[in-house]
């Protein structure tokens, strides 16, 4: 496997992944608010910003926007999902092949991974195929590490968190998408627990401009690489706004008033 800053995922050894998997995931609730969101050429001229290294979506997005903008957008081919209608166990769908999703473009590839549920050890051996052919190909790849199932109460207090990022270390994972723990201090036993693995912050719901900078700000401050997110971007009415605002959090770790004071210009 080629140093991991020389892959397209980083950006001066920094992570910005924008999500658009959402679609699948939760279904068309999610672009409600901003109905022009759900217009994947939107999302797709949104990941041109240079903050963006790359852009993760399911196989049927990649298949028919992709070939239009594969020289500006950097492919995380999102490999598992399922819809928000199952009520099971956590669980996810492989939806796509590696060697697929490398035939498509693809420039790394992402997996869900629901440490905790019933379902974990099927889901981890899926994890490991999709893993050794990722390597065959020289494909980075991101863990979603989301402990999730009946016998977890809390999926974000820090222990959990913590285990997480070492669940993704220990079975492979270049990069690791984890929930925030709540402070600073929790994401560095997260990155300290993460080791060589890359640990980036699973942007959640839409929040307001601040308080979603400030959690960026503390991952960063902690150690984390950077930040996978869909919802506090394309639920903005002005996406690359915020973008900007990232770009000086992420990569110049500039303070959250200096990144607003940027995006405001």
């Amino acid at each position: 496997m080629r140093p991991f800053d020389d892959t397209p995922l980083a950006r001066d050894g920094k992570v910005l992944i924008l999500a658009y998997d959402h679609g699948l995931e939760h279904g068309p609730v999610d672009f409600e608010a901003v109905p022009e969101s759900a217009d994947p050429e939107r999302v797709f001229d949104v990941a041109r910003h240079p903050a963006v290294t790359t852009l993760a979506v399911q196989k049927g997005i990649a298949e028919a926007y992709y070939p239009s903008y594969e020289d500006e957008v950097n492919l995380l081919a999102k490999l598992n999902g399922t819809s928000n209608l199952w009520m099971g166990e956590p669980d996810s769908a492989v939806n796509w092949s590696v060697d697929y999703a490398a035939e498509v473009g693809a420039d790394a590839v992402g997996f869900t991974l629901y440490g905790g549920s019933n379902n974990e050890i099927e889901m981890a051996e899926e994890f490991r195929d999709a893993h050794e052919k990722a390597r065959e190909h020289d494909l980075p790849v991101v863990m979603w590490s989301y402990p999730r199932g009946q016998g977890l109460k809390n999926d974000t207090k820090p222990g959990t968190i913590a285990y997480a990022a070492r669940q993704a270390l220990e079975l492979g994972a270049d990069v690791a998408k984890v929930k925030y723990p709540g402070s600073q201090e929790a994401m560095e036993t997260a990155v300290q627990m993460a080791g060589p693995t890359k640990v980036v912050m699973s942007g959640g719901s839409k929040t307001s401009d601040r308080e979603f900078l400030e959690s960026v700000k503390a991952v960063i401050d902690a150690g984390g690489a950077g930040l996978a997110v869909g919802r506090n971007v394309f639920q903005r009415e002005n996406p690359r706004r915020i973008l900007d605002a990232l770009e000086k959090v992420i990569y110049e770790e500039s303070s959250v008033d200096t990144a607003l004071a940027a995006a405001e210009e």
